[in-house]
């Protein structure tokens, strides 16, 4: 059903997704392991922890033996220094016998007006340019008009090619009917890429975009997968494509929400392409004007 909201939102000439149920998922083990797993994740010690939580090495190794009992400001705490996503924090405080406390608003909800407005100012500001927000699992939520029209010059029948139920920025890019027949550099940026998406599954913890990268590896050949990645003495990487004749250069520059309180703002991120050349500069200006 189309609220308010939404029609008010598709006033601004962006589209948006359907928003799903946004209750905590995964895997609920208990705290000690939970604990243990993301300190591993993010490759630090027992005494790293604790020199950068406050909390003393023998009080951290109770509580990952299950000697000790966290409180709920302990919880809250350990979280925050080991930066685990607020989904997977209302993980933890279930685990130690505590309710959530992070809410997770569909994108419509009157409290998000402020997230989705700053969503919509940076998405219309980055115009002549494409400009994408996405979730942790990189599901498209919001896309400007230039991303739009860069994926019509893909073919319209593009996110049907590369299958899904929501169009799907990791779909786009590593499905074999996506991006990569466009892409002139594949054999080195199609690499860089899949790494920055086996460290993002990685440091979010997130069991939806494992599942995507999951259905996408057999897809890929052995060279991306296996292949490693030579050191490239440039500041960013672009991304050339070559659609109907016309070649694009382009690098991505992510933004995210520094202090959110809620699980949908904590996800979302702003994937903005700048054109890595003049030329590419030149065709996107020439394409908005066309469109103005």
């Amino acid at each position: 059903m189309r609220t308010p909201r939404h029609r008010a939102i598709e006033q601004w000439g962006i589209r948006v997704a359907a928003s799903k149920d946004p209750t905590p998922s995964g895997r609920i083990g208990g705290f000690s392991g939970l604990l243990r797993e993301w300190r591993q994740k993010r490759r630090l010690s027992q005494l790293d922890l604790a020199l950068s939580s406050g909390v003393s090495q023998r009080h951290v190794s109770f509580l990952e033996s299950g000697r000790a009992r966290p409180s709920r400001s302990m919880v809250l705490q350990l979280s925050e220094t080991l930066e685990v996503p607020l989904r997977d924090r209302n993980v933890w405080l279930t685990a130690a016998g505590f309710a959530p406390v992070f809410q997770a608003r569909a994108l419509d909800h009157p409290q998000m007006s402020q997230v989705m407005g700053a969503v919509h100012m940076m998405l219309k500001a980055h115009e002549p340019f494409p400009a994408v927000a996405v979730d942790r699992a990189w599901n498209i939520k919001m896309a400007n008009a230039p991303f739009e029209r860069l994926g019509a010059m893909l073919g319209d029948d593009i996110w049907t090619r590369v299958t899904g139920d929501q169009p799907n920025l990791m779909r786009l890019f590593f499905h074999p009917d996506g991006i990569r027949p466009f892409v002139t550099n594949w054999s080195a940026i199609g690499p860089l890429m899949w790494r920055r998406a086996l460290r993002e599954a990685e440091a979010v913890g997130g069991q939806e975009m494992q599942a995507v990268l999951d259905e996408l590896a057999p897809l890929q050949d052995a060279e991306l997968l296996g292949s490693p990645v030579d050191m490239v003495l440039v500041p960013v990487m672009p991304i050339e494509l070559r659609a109907h004749g016309q070649r694009m250069s382009m690098f991505a520059v992510v933004a995210t929400f520094g202090t959110a309180q809620d699980v949908t703002a904590d996800e979302l991120r702003i994937e903005t392409l700048f054109p890595a050349d003049a030329e590419t500069e030149t065709l996107f200006r020439g394409t908005a004007t066309g469109h103005s």
